[in-house]
């Protein structure tokens, strides 16, 4: 990928509280145009070294709610402050600009954004994990990597109707 890439960011966590709680998934779809990447950090690899590395050459950083949560998360549990190391816009602020609130699937259904996982949100996300850690069911992991992929890809998609 070449420099002045964007990147699509979104977090899933064991719960809501940086303090006692992990991330357990970091996803970034990262694109400069036309090529775009995947990349998900899982459980342990879910590092401040990996992550960097993930967003070398990124211009802009885009979340759903992530100067909330999924910024202050990951500087909390891995010591990165993005916000202070990359340009970082908040779609969620744009959507109340335009009269869109709730959460990032509610706001999907507003704009007709279509998703292939029906039902998974994130409370499912957490359980997913448990029983991936707990059961080694490697069919949990899957489903939680392809929700936050679903996540970070219609992201772009929120960005694109929103600007």
């Amino acid at each position: 990928m070449q420099p002045n890439m964007e990147a699509f960011l979104d977090i899933e966590t064991t719960a809501l509280t940086p303090a006692y709680c992990q991330i357990t998934v970091v996803g970034v779809h990262l694109t400069n145009g036309t090529e775009g990447r995947l990349v998900q950090l899982v459980g342990d690899d879910a590092t401040a070294d990996r992550l960097l590395e993930a967003l070398k050459g990124t211009s802009m950083i885009y979340s759903y709610n992530g100067s909330r949560f999924d910024l202050p998360f990951i500087h909390s549990r891995l010591g990165v402050d993005l916000a202070a190391l990359f340009p970082h816009r908040d779609l969620m602020h744009d959507c109340w600009r335009k009269g869109l609130y709730g959460g990032l699937k509610a706001v999907e259904r507003q704009l007709g954004v279509e998703r292939c996982l029906k039902g998974v949100d994130g409370l499912q996300a957490v359980r997913l994990w448990w029983r991936y850690v707990n059961d080694y069911d490697e069919k949990a992991l899957a489903t939680l990597l392809e929700y936050n992929k679903e996540d970070v890809l219609n992201l772009r998609s929120l960005k694109e109707r929103l600007l």
